[in-house]
């Protein structure tokens, strides 16, 4: 992971950006350090595309500042950014052959045409569309049109990139092909990348970091490593993989160990540094770390429930429980349950993992 410096690319100091009647970005805090993939993803409306367009020029901030290397760029206009944006739906040209599309941003100032024939060529190279630089744009499959518009945007050499949901439109299989190129390009020219998507997978499989967005405000920025074992608020934990939350008061606290004291029964959860006694808690337990049978750790908890589904999701199954005040857990395994629906069933986890977070009274 990059490490930040004191003059990252990218900084955003308490931008904020209303329309009327609702603020889309409300106060965003965000740094980029020099060559940084950063992921940003939250559900429909929590303005992670109008931040991007801001980051783009084609929105204007109602306050707050927007630096570039240091060089404050709020008003400065979408033409004149060192930023460029990697539309969704590529917006390509389809009048013009691939070299003609890559070489469209170079065309809008003056070059020498053998120089502009050189950076087309190694762009091409770069993106793997060597042999297609003839190639009209109907004739291309979709990766190849996505690589069409990501050379387009490179070959003027921003300082930043930034992608719209890119690969939303390739199947499967293509997605996470692209999405080993794109790291393997972002890390070869050194260049920050800022990538909104609503799909997980993709933001944590390619990212340093991962923004999480909600209402307009940033909930976390993290690893994803972090994010994904450690989330800092209720709507992280509900919004990231696949976490059961249960609520609680902490009760006590000795050598190590929180007991919090939930509807269903009590808990114990390691911590380093434990809320106050009394106050109110939810206790996070990713899915795939709940089992259904003890295992014997000191201090394993035991949560007492009735089987109210099961979901086969291929090398693994999904099983879906209700707790006597019917919070729902769920619990993974790769190994089918000998129980039926509508059966009592207990799922343990060990105090080591769980995590706290603070929660509304």
């Amino acid at each position: 992971m990059t490490i930040l410096t004191s003059a990252p690319d990218l900084e955003l100091l308490s931008v904020t950006k209303r329309f009327e009647g609702f603020t889309a970005v409300d106060s965003v805090n965000l740094k980029v350090g020099r060559g940084e993939f950063i992921a940003i993803m939250g559900p429909s409306g929590c303005g992670k595309t109008t931040l991007l367009r801001i980051l783009a020029g084609l929105e204007t901030v109602t306050s707050g500042q927007l630096e570039v290397r240091g060089k404050d760029v709020s008003d400065v206009p979408v033409n004149l950014r060192s930023t460029r944006l990697v539309w969704q739906n590529y917006a390509l040209f389809p009048h013009l052959d691939v070299g003609g599309n890559i070489a469209f941003g170079l065309t809008l100032k003056a070059h020498d045409k053998a120089v502009v024939a050189g950076k087309v060529k190694a762009m091409a190279e770069l993106v793997g569309l060597s042999d297609f630089l003839d190639r009209r744009i109907g004739q291309l499959s979709g990766g190849q049109k996505q690589r069409v518009a990501l050379a387009r945007a490179l070959v003027t050499e921003p300082e930043i990139l930034l992608l719209d949901e890119p690969l939303a439109a390739l199947d499967a299989h293509l997605r996470i092909r692209m999405q080993g190129e794109l790291r393997r390009i972002q890390r070869e020219l050194g260049m920050s990348f800022i990538y909104v998507t609503h799909n997980q997978v993709e933001a944590f499989s390619m990212a340093d970091r991962v923004v999480v967005m909600n209402k307009g405000r940033i909930e976390q920025v993290d690893s994803p490593e972090e994010m994904y074992a450690r989330p800092k608020t209720e709507f992280v934990a509900r919004f990231v993989g696949s976490n059961n939350l249960f609520h609680g008061r902490v009760h006590s606290v000795e050598s190590g160990y929180a007991v919090i004291h939930c509807a269903h029964g009590q808990v114990s959860v390691a911590t380093h540094s434990p809320p106050p006694i009394g106050s109110h808690v939810y206790v996070v337990v990713q899915a795939d770390k709940m089992t259904s049978q003890p295992t014997g750790v000191r201090n394993e908890n035991r949560v007492d429930a009735t089987l109210r589904g099961r979901e086969f999701a291929g090398s693994y199954n999904i099983y879906l429980l209700d707790l006597i005040d019917g919070t729902e857990v769920k619990l993974t395994t790769a190994n089918a349950l000998p129980i039926d629906i509508s059966k009592p069933i207990s799922a343990y986890f060990a105090p080591e993992d769980a995590s706290l977070i603070r929660g509304a009274a």
